[in-house]
């Protein structure tokens, strides 16, 4: 019998890219699936932080074996903006067409384009926190390009390719970004215990 997980997170985006990478290894539950339908605050101000927010929500409230996450574009030239806030760059909610525009702005007539994703997720299981952190390097290019994809994906090339993540299909994607990275660590130790 598959072991069930409840995945922290209400961005139906990360849950179908996430349920895409897991395949048939986990049963994959969202918030939705357990009626939870608080929006957990991200009030850290670390990724690692803001993962152990979420997923100790639902453990300690539906005491469920569960993982959260967050995610952020590291900007070298803006000492790692956006970073924490990457959702809310420009202004609280989360505006992907403001943030890529602050985003943009704010690296006009900057030659480093330097950035990387990275993701963290933090499991809960049987009450005992592990981390697990995906990076994926890359630069922000000038112009958008693609559609597929959310978030900063129409901006970021990841390095040894020359599309961004919006322009990449959807497999691709799941096969070498940050969060498949860290999805893959995650199974890989579901698998060891």
């Amino acid at each position: 019998m598959k072991r069930k997980f409840v995945f922290a997170t209400n961005n139906a985006h990360k849950l179908k890219e996430v349920k895409d990478i897991v395949k048939n290894k986990i049963e994959l539950l969202s918030l939705n699936d357990i009626n939870c339908h608080t929006d957990i605050p991200e009030t850290a101000d670390t990724l690692e932080g803001n993962a152990l927010i979420k997923a100790k929500f639902v453990y300690d409230n539906y005491s469920m074996d569960c993982f959260g996450d967050d995610t952020g574009l590291e900007v070298e030239a803006l000492n790692g903006e956006p970073g924490v806030y990457s959702a809310r760059y420009a202004r609280d909610g989360h505006d992907s067409e403001a943030n890529i525009k602050k985003l943009l702005s704010n690296l006009e007539g900057i030659e480093n384009r330097k950035a990387q994703f990275r993701t963290i997720f933090t499991l809960i299981i049987d009450g005992k926190d592990h981390y697990f952190e995906g990076i994926i390097k890359g630069e922000i290019v000038k112009v958008r390009k693609g559609t597929g994809g959310f978030g900063y994906d129409s901006i970021f090339v990841p390095k040894g390719y020359s599309q961004t993540f919006a322009e990449m299909s959807s497999e691709l994607k799941n096969k070498i970004s940050h969060r498949a990275i860290a999805t893959q660590k995650l199974c890989k130790f579901l698998q060891s215990i």
